[in-house]
């Protein structure tokens, strides 16, 4: 780990597994016709692949299970990484955000688990210290485009502002965007986890540059 000093605590134990990693000098665009493109590739080939969700049982179980693990239906709140896929085989295609958020939904794609990607200036945490835990009653934050996410019972991440990020719905309040300059971000899996970093990093790197300042996993 190079330090620059972020720690991101598991209080969850063996019950999920942590990926994640941060960069520094990003460059984030709209929108990349190259992208696009690799984008297009991939929704392509998922759909030559699988007719319809039900023939990607294989491919969901592992992120299904993992909710299970934690006490969350998959049925009733879809992974991340589930939630991609039905869209591509209901042919919905993608939401087009910007190069950074498009990336990272094709590294979670790829990896075939939940993602969360954040604005790392947007972070408030005067220890640089990032939670993984359960939430707590009454505890929500307005979604990225939708209206306020539950978090009880729910694993969520959390800095000194309470939660901003969990496997499903991502907070509003450390949305990337244009402007953003350093990213953090987490993979979810079950142990024993898969091998992420070549995968997830260099899509990030390969998308929007920067420098990697730390990484777990």
């Amino acid at each position: 780990m190079i330090p620059s000093g972020w720690t991101l605590e598991n209080e969850l134990g063996r019950s999920v597994e942590l990926g994640w990693f941060t960069l520094t000098g990003v460059t984030v665009v709209e929108r990349s016709p190259e992208l696009d493109a690799e984008v297009d590739q991939v929704i392509g080939e998922l759909q030559a692949r699988y007719a319809e969700p039900s023939d990607a049982a294989a491919w969901l179980e592992p992120a299904r299970r993992l909710y299970r693990t934690l006490g969350i239906d998959p049925s009733r709140r879809r992974p991340a990484s589930e939630a991609l896929l039905r869209r591509i085989l209901q042919g919905k295609g993608l939401y087009r955000v910007n190069s950074a958020v498009d990336a990272a939904n094709l590294a979670s794609l790829a990896l075939a688990f939940p993602v969360g990607l954040y604005d790392l200036d947007r972070i408030e945490s005067p220890e640089r210290r990032i939670v993984l835990r359960l939430g707590r009653a009454g505890e929500s934050y307005p979604g990225i485009g939708k209206d306020d996410i539950h978090l009880e019972d729910r694993p969520c991440l959390v800095d000194h502002l309470g939660p901003f990020g969990n496997p499903s719905s991502d907070s509003f309040r450390t949305r990337v965007t244009v402007e953003t300059r350093s990213l953090l971000f987490v993979l979810y899996q079950p142990p024993p986890g898969i091998e992420w970093r070549e995968t997830a990093i260099g899509t990030l790197q390969r998308w929007v540059g920067g420098r990697l300042e730390e990484s777990t996993g």
